[in-house]
């Protein structure tokens, strides 16, 4: 397992916006996420949550639709979705990615027009997180990073 990032953010729209910007330094090829989270909470104190989905879930979906379909020859459409459910709640249970409960919980704690960003990160430097991070004003909620990376995480978005 990776390392986890949670973030909070005063602006609603903040948690995304550092989510593509991160998004692109792992598209180079820069780091590796396991599974991200964007919430929001709008001015009315209404939550929405966006989870991606985990790679082990992506996995584990694809593994078993293949498996379905090779069933597919002696069991007709069935094999195939049920392969697919199958093998992504099984990648989901092998690499469970980060925890629904804490998101909601954080959402929850959030102020009105706030959002958070929630990242499990699965290779690369951290130094590129705080750089990227540096160009949003945010606080570290929680993090598995050492104290030093989590001061430089903080340090960077005041």
């Amino acid at each position: 397992m990776g390392q986890f990032l949670a973030i909070t953010f005063d602006g609603a729209d903040d948690a995304e916006a550092a989510l593509r910007s991160i998004r692109s330094i792992e598209h180079a090829g820069k780091i590796g996420l396991e599974d991200t989270a964007v919430v929001r909470k709008d001015a009315d104190g209404k939550v929405t949550f966006h989870n991606e989905a985990s790679s082990g879930t992506e996995t584990g979906a694809a593994i078993g639709a293949v498996l379905g379909g090779l069933l597919f020859v002696v069991f007709p459409v069935g094999a195939i979705v049920g392969g697919a459910i199958a093998g992504g709640l099984v990648g989901r249970a092998a690499a469970p990615g980060i925890d629904g409960g804490f998101v909601k919980e954080v959402g929850q704690d959030l102020p009105p027009g706030g959002s958070a960003l929630f990242l499990q990160v699965k290779a690369g430097d951290p130094g590129l997180l705080v750089g990227v991070l540096g160009q949003f004003h945010g606080r570290v909620r929680q993090t598995s990073y050492d104290d030093d990376i989590e001061k430089a995480l903080d340090d960077s978005m005041r």
